[in-house]
């Protein structure tokens, strides 16, 4: 018999109610929203990427991808410089202000997170919850089958609602 999804008791709705305020909570403390947060990441770890890569990484449409990287531009977040080769391409690089945005805005998160752990989890807890991370990260491990899944490429409608790595 398949698992009710529908029950609150069923592991991954409480997962999700667990992991649901937490993520809320970090991204309150943030002036960025996560999928800016997330475009500054990428491009602050890669030097620089297209639109269409980001929309693949970020997963939004290229089209959510470029007004959000021109409102990040207006920061001086970004740049774009025009392909050398192909002058219909641009690429979005950090500025030096991106960069310590991002800075920021990573330090922001993880403080708040940082205090609560510290302040609220027992070591016995601190210790659950840290060897609870690499099964965390498994979740989010790509396999061949998912790359290749429609519903795994399914962009977000916005950078607004997409989720960031959970790199904080």
């Amino acid at each position: 018999m398949p698992p009710d999804l529908n029950s609150d008791s069923e592991p991954t709705a409480e997962l999700l109610e667990a992991l649901i305020p937490i993520l809320h909570r970090i991204h309150v403390e943030r002036t960025l929203s996560p999928g800016k947060v997330g475009i500054l990441r990428h491009v602050a770890e890669n030097g620089r990427a297209s639109t269409a890569e980001l929309a693949v990484k970020v997963q939004v449409s290229p089209q959510a991808i470029s007004l959000a990287a021109r409102e990040l531009e207006a920061l001086g977040l970004v740049e774009r410089i025009p392909d050398v080769t192909d002058r219909r391409r641009s690429w979005i690089h950090p500025t030096e202000a991106g960069r310590l945005k991002l800075a920021e805005e990573t330090r922001t998160g993880r403080a708040w997170l940082y205090e609560v752990v510290r302040e609220r989890l027992t070591p016995e807890e601190l210790q659950s919850l840290v060897s609870a991370i690499p099964v965390l990260r498994k979740l989010t491990t790509e396999t061949a089958s998912e790359t290749l899944s429609p519903a795994a490429s399914t962009p977000a409608p916005t950078p607004e609602t997409a989720s960031e790595e959970p790199h904080d």
